[in-house]
C-alpha cells in the first residue's frame, strides 16, 4: 500500500511517490531538521514478513553507507518505524538513464552516452575499491542531471542487489526480482561465482543500450533472454546504429564476453576503450582500455571540430579562388567561375549528397556539413527510418528524415522531414502535441506558412515542448519541421522560432 502524502516516517515528510516496484517503493520526502529533500525507499509490507527481504533491504543500507564518490547515489540512514522498514538517500533531481533513451528518440548521442558510461564506472570502480559487487548495473540505475551548456551529472543508484565480494549469497537468485535478465551476466545467470567483471558486463550491457536504443540480447521470452547472455555472440552496434564507430563493435565485444577473464579487469577500463573507439586510430585496445602506444586517443568531438573547420577553410579558398579570378579576366576560368555558383553552397552541397535537396531548402538552419554546427549549435545530423531508427547516410527512401542535436538550450532535437520526390508534405497532426499552446500563419519575406506549439508529457513524466513548422512556397512545400525541447511550446517559440533562420 502506498503512503499517503503528508505522512511522517521517523520525522521525514512524504510529498509524493517517485517510483516502485512489488519490493519497495521510492518516495521524496522533507528531511525532518535539514533545509532538504532526501528519498525514502520504503519495503512493501509483503516483503516486510519475510525475514530474508528484510536483512537483504537493511544489507543494502549497510552496504551503501560504506561508499561515499561525486558518481555514487548517497545513502543517509535507515531504520524501522511502525513497522514500516526504510532508507534515506540522496535525492537527485534528474531523470535516469534508460529515460533518456526512451525521451522520443531510440539512441543517445554517441559521445554523450560514451561519457555517461564513463562517469557510472568511476562510480563502480569506487563501489569495487570498497570491497562490493553492485550486481545490478542498467540503464534504469544510473542516474542523470541534465546541464545547460554542461555536461551531464551522473550517479550510480540502488544497492538493493549489491553483496560483498566473495559472499556466498553473490550467486544468481534468478526471481524476477533480484536479477534484471536484460544486463545480467552469465555468471550471475548460471549461478557461479561472480566478481567485479560482472558489473563490467553489465556496463557493457548499458552501453550498447544507450548507443542503440536497446539490450543486446533483446528476446521475446526471459528464457530467449537467458540462452542468448549464456550463448550467442555479442552484437555490434555500429550494425544497429551507423553513427557508432566500427572500433566500438571490440569494446563491446571484450565487454560482453562469456568467461570474466576474457572481459575487461574493470568498468574503468571498459570506459577508457570506449573513449578511445572514438578515435579513428586503428591500433588495438589494450586490456586496460587504451590504445597501444597512446594515450586512449582523441575525442571524436574533436574530429568534428576539425572537420568543421576544414569545411569552412575549404569554402573560403574557393570564394576567394572565385572572387580573384572575377577580377583578373586574364585568369584561367574555374569551373566554378564558370558557372557562377557559390563555391561554399556548391560544397555544402556535395557534402549532403545524397539529400541535397534537403540541406538547400534550410541553408542556414543546417550546418555545412553533416558534422558541423549549424542554428544554435545544431549539430550530429544523422538520417533516420519511420520508427526513428537510424539508417545509413547513403540510404535515400520516399521521405527524407533527418534528426539533429540541439545545443540543449532551449532546443534538444530539430526534426526534419522532406518527400524525395519535392511533392508538397502535410503539416504534422495537432494531435502530435498534447496541450496545444497556440497556432499561427506566419510571414517572413522568405515565405509563409503555419507554426503550432504546445506541450506534451514524456515518459518521464517531465513537460516537453514542441514546435511544429509547415511551409507553403514550393522550394520548401515538400518538408517539415518539428523542433522539441525546453519547458513549453511557448518557450521555444520565443527562444528558438522567432531568430530561426528560415
Amino acid at each position: 500500500m502506498d503512503v499517503a502524502e503528508g505522512t511522517l516516517i521517523a520525522g521525514y515528510r512524504i510529498e509524493r511517490r517517485l517510483d516502485g516496484d512489488e519490493t519497495s517503493t521510492m518516495y521524496l520526502a522533507r528531511h525532518p531538521r535539514l533545509p532538504r529533500r532526501d528519498v525514502v525507499k520504503v519495503l512493501s509490507e509483503a516483503c516486510a514478513k519475510d525475514a530474508a527481504f528484510r536483512a537483504r533491504f537493511l544489507s543494502e543500507a549497510e552496504t551503501a553507507v560504506r561508499v561515499q564518490h561525486p558518481n555514487v547515489v548517497a545513502v543517509r540512514d535507515c531504520g524501522v518505524h511502525e513497522d514500516r522498514w526504510w532508507i534515506a538517500m540522496q535525492y537527485v533531481d534528474g531523470v535516469d538513464a534508460g529515460s533518456l533513451v526512451a525521451r522520443g528518440r531510440t539512441v543517445l548521442y554517441v559521445e554523450r552516452a560514451v561519457r555517461i558510461v564513463t562517469e557510472a564506472a568511476r562510480g563502480l570502480d569506487e563501489i569495487h575499491r570498497k570491497g562490493l559487487l553492485h550486481l545490478d548495473v542498467k540503464p534504469a540505475n544510473i542516474a542523470v542531471v541534465e546541464q545547460r551548456a554542461e555536461p551531464d551529472r551522473v550517479w550510480v543508484a540502488d544497492f538493493g542487489v549489491a553483496r560483498p565480494r566473495g559472499d556466498a549469497t553473490t550467486r544468481a537468485e534468478v526471481d524476477g526480482r533480484s536479477l534484471i535478465l536484460a544486463c545480467a551476466a552469465p555468471e550471475q545467470i548460471s549461478g557461479g561465482e561472480v566478481d567485479d567483471r560482472a558489473d563490467v558486463y553489465s556496463l557493457g550491457c548499458t552501453l550498447f543500450h544507450l548507443l542503440t536504443g536497446s539490450a543486446p540480447f533483446d528476446r521475446d521470452s526471459p528464457g530467449a533472454v537467458i540462452s542468448a547472455h549464456l550463448n550467442d555472440a555479442p552484437p555490434r552496434p555500429s550494425v544497429k546504429n551507423p553513427l557508432v564507430p566500427v572500433a566500438m563493435d571490440a569494446v563491446i565485444a571484450k565487454a560482453l564476453a562469456k568467461k570474466p577473464e576474457d572481459r575487461f579487469p574493470s568498468c574503468g577500463a571498459l570506459a577508457r576503450a570506449a573513449s578511445s573507439a572514438l578515435s579513428p586510430d586503428p591500433s588495438p585496445i589494450s586490456p586496460t582500455g587504451t590504445r597501444a602506444g597512446t594515450n586512449g586517443g582523441g575525442r571524436r568531438r574533436l574530429l568534428l571540430v576539425v572537420a568543421v573547420v576544414l569545411a569552412a577553410l575549404a569554402a573560403v579558398l574557393a570564394s576567394a579562388t572565385y572572387r580573384a579570378g572575377r577580377a583578373d579576366d586574364s585568369a584561367s576560368p574555374s569551373p566554378v567561375s564558370t558557372t557562377g555558383a557559390d563555391p561554399a553552397a556548391v560544397a555544402a552541397a556535395a557534402a549532403w549528397s545524397p539529400h541535397a535537396a534537403l540541406y538547400q531548402a534550410f541553408p542556414n538552419l543546417l550546418p555545412a556539413t553533416p558534422l558541423g554546427l549549424g542554428y544554435q549549435g545544431l549539430n550530429t545530423c544523422r538520417f533516420v527510418d519511420y520508427t526513428g531508427d537510424p539508417v545509413a547516410f547513403d540510404v535515400v527512401d520516399t521521405v527524407d528524415r533527418l534528426e539533429c542535436a540541439g545545443d540543449q538550450d532551449p532546443a534538444f532535437f530539430v526534426d526534419i522531414s522532406c518527400n524525395t520526390a519535392r511533392t508538397p508534405i502535410a503539416p504534422a497532426p495537432a494531435s502530435d502535441i498534447e496541450r496545444l499552446e497556440g497556432e499561427e500563419r506566419w510571414t517572413r519575406p522568405t515565405g509563409t506558412g503555419l507554426l503550432r506549439w504546445g506541450t506534451y508529457l514524456n515518459a518521464t513524466g517531465r513537460d516537453i515542448g514542441a514546435l511544429q513548422v509547415s511551409f507553403d512556397d514550393p522550394g520548401r512545400s515538400f518538408c517539415r519541421i518539428q523542433v522539441v525541447g525546453d519547458a513549453s511550446g511557448s518557450e521555444l517559440r520565443a527562444r528558438w522560432w522567432l531568430d530561426a533562420p528560415l
